[in-house]
């Protein structure tokens, strides 16, 4: 077989650019760490090596939007927080109001300080976020959410929605409250029914805020959730305080099942003892799960009233404490100013309620999203294992390789050399 010179110098010029270039692509897995440079050089692992790439590059994302949504829960943390201090505060003075030692002069003093206090409310529910949304807007972030017509009478702008943050592929996280649910839908009263003494009462009665016994009893058909107690007191020594039982609704007294009659009425008043919305002895059967108390000596032809309860804004809840301290008669009409302060002081108790379930609701989505940080970051942690994995480099061998490569370079430039000096021209 004939080899031409031509052939021998390809074939060795193509040794050593193998060697070359297996040599150079060593040396660039040494310098890179990495033992895939190219797709060609492991198909497969490449393919597996970009897939979970862009699986850690989505859950590094999730982990910037659980810092935001911490974020934006911990900014409504606080200012649920100074709502929660206000409302404490609001109550301390709405019973040290109550004190017999308290004049007007003092009680126009503390509504006074009440209506700073007033402003500061409407600036606690018109706070923004960091990122200058407004918190308690709803979906309607710019839209400032309070806007106040007249002292006590204030709309809400926003919407019912709560601005969401997707935290993990299967989670979205609610980083924000409509302030119609932390401000305006609070009940009144004791949640279920209020009790007020009426406006132009004489007497000393207290009226307390009542309780319901039986919500069943309370929410059945034939309740129609609108009573008033009416007192008579005899001219007898000593006279003898009754009382009669009006439903609004249908005219007739419960405790007759007729119209309301005169004086003296079927139940004796005594002062602090239970009224319950249920009947005894002899009158006619009703049962609406309720009771209430009054204490001290009502007045012939004091009443008060008894009503389901309704959503009271803490706007108006506070404005109307305002309102009783500063329009308040003492001592001439002590009583009327104390029932202002027992419902304003229930009132307030309600406020603080929903304020302080808001704060849990909020306190378990931040205990959820450190739940799901702390996931992800074990997961990051796998995400970094699998790639190092699939596409590290193992130093020894490469080292090994490279070593071995620069000998066959070496051998194969040696090689060259001595093959093309094979000519018959040297031996002529």
């Amino acid at each position: 077989m004939r080899i031409s010179t031509g052939t021998l110098y390809d074939q060795g010029v193509s040794s050593v650019q193998q060697q070359t270039s297996a040599l150079l692509r060593t040396n660039q897995q040494v310098s890179s760490g990495r033992r895939i440079l190219t797709p060609q050089d492991d198909p497969v692992a490449a393919a597996r090596v970009l897939e979970v790439s862009q699986s850690k590059a989505l859950n590094k994302q999730y982990d910037v939007n659980t810092n935001s949504a911490t974020s934006a829960l911990g900014v409504q943390e606080v200012s649920l927080e100074s709502l929660s201090n206000l409302i404490l505060d609001v109550r301390t003075v709405a019973v040290s109001a109550g004190s017999s030692t308290v004049d007007h002069t003092s009680l126009s003093g503390l509504a006074s300080g009440l209506r700073g206090r007033y402003e500061e409310l409407l600036a606690i529910a018109n706070t923004k976020d960091s990122n200058g949304q407004y918190m308690f807007s709803g979906y309607k972030g710019s839209t400032a959410p309070f806007s106040q017509m007249s002292p006590g009478n204030v709309t809400y702008q926003g919407d019912q929605g709560q601005r969401l943050i997707q935290i993990s592929p299967s989670r979205q996280i609610e980083v924000s409250d409509a302030g119609s649910d932390v401000f305006m839908q609070i009940k009144n009263g004791n949640g279920t029914f209020v009790t007020a003494a009426g406006a132009g009462n004489t007497g000393t009665g207290l009226v307390s805020p009542g309780s319901v016994l039986d919500p069943a009893l309370w929410n059945a058909p034939g309740n129609n959730k609108d009573f008033t107690i009416k007192f008579a007191v005899s001219a007898a020594v000593p006279p003898v305080t009754t009382y009669d039982i009006i439903d609004n609704v249908s005219g007739n007294s419960l405790l007759t099942g007729a119209a309301p009659g005169a004086a003296p009425y079927p139940r004796t008043y005594t002062s602090d003892s239970t009224i319950s919305l249920k009947s005894q002895g002899a009158e006619p059967a009703f049962d609406y799960g309720a009771d209430l108390s009054i204490k001290d000596a009502p007045a012939n032809g004091d009443t008060f009233s008894i009503k389901a309860s309704t959503n009271e804004s803490i706007f108006t809840t506070l404005n109307n404490l305002i309102t009783a301290l500063d329009t308040a008669v003492v001592p001439g009409n002590q009583a009327a100013l104390l029932n202002n302060l027992t419902t304003a002081i229930s009132n307030l108790d309600n406020g603080l309620v929903r304020v302080m379930t808001v704060r849990a609701s909020v306190g378990t989505r931040m205990q959820e999203i450190d739940a799901v940080k702390s996931s992800g970051e074990s997961t990051a942690l796998e995400y970094e294992q699998t790639l190092s994995t699939l596409q590290d480099l193992d130093y020894a061998k490469a080292i090994t390789d490279l070593t071995r490569q620069q000998v066959g370079l070496e051998a194969a430039q040696k090689s060259f050399l001595k093959i093309q000096g094979l000519s018959l021209f040297n031996y002529i």
